[in-house]
């Protein structure tokens, strides 16, 4: 499986736009956001290892992850889920925190869409708000290490058993 990536940085400094195509059914893609047994196996920076500690994928629901980086040091994230349209859209508030749970940097927006392209999937990835162009770019470098796990990755489930 292929997934060519476009990355493109908005007019602004605090908005990162991703285009990636995916050689893989929307279906496929979309339940890979959105099922945490799938969601944990590709998310976060390459040679970390994350742990879902809070997921429910409903306008409203709270998520809570850990990504432990290769030399133990922890990152938490978590946010809410504002809008989910199956196999569309998934809308979420994206804030990094301490342990307890105490934003260490601004709350920023994240927004996916996946469009069907019979048989491949688009996803476009709308990160906006960041407190500088130096946390978008930042970003910039995670979301594209974790789409190419998520492109390992679907093409390891999709392989026939």
């Amino acid at each position: 499986m292929t997934a060519l990536s476009s990355a493109v940085v908005a007019d602004s400094s605090d908005v990162l736009i991703i285009e990636r195509v995916f050689d893989a059914p929307r279906e496929l893609i979309f339940k890979c956001w959105t099922e945490p047994e799938h969601f944990a196996r590709w998310i976060g920076p390459k040679g970390f290892h994350s742990e879902i500690l809070v997921w429910e994928p409903r306008s409203g629901g709270n998520y809570r992850i850990r990504k432990r980086g290769p030399d133990g040091l922890d990152l938490w994230q978590q946010g809410v889920f504002c809008e989910i349209v199956p196999p569309e859209r998934i809308v979420r508030t994206y804030c990094w925190t301490d342990a307890g749970g105490r934003p260490t940097r601004p709350e920023t927006l994240l927004t996916v869409t996946f469009s069907d392209l019979g048989g491949r999937t688009r996803l476009v990835l709308h990160h906006a708000m960041f407190e500088s162009a130096g946390a978008r770019d930042d970003h910039q470098r995670g979301w594209s290490t974790s789409l190419d796990q998520l492109a390992e990755y679907i093409e390891r489930v999709s392989e026939p058993m």
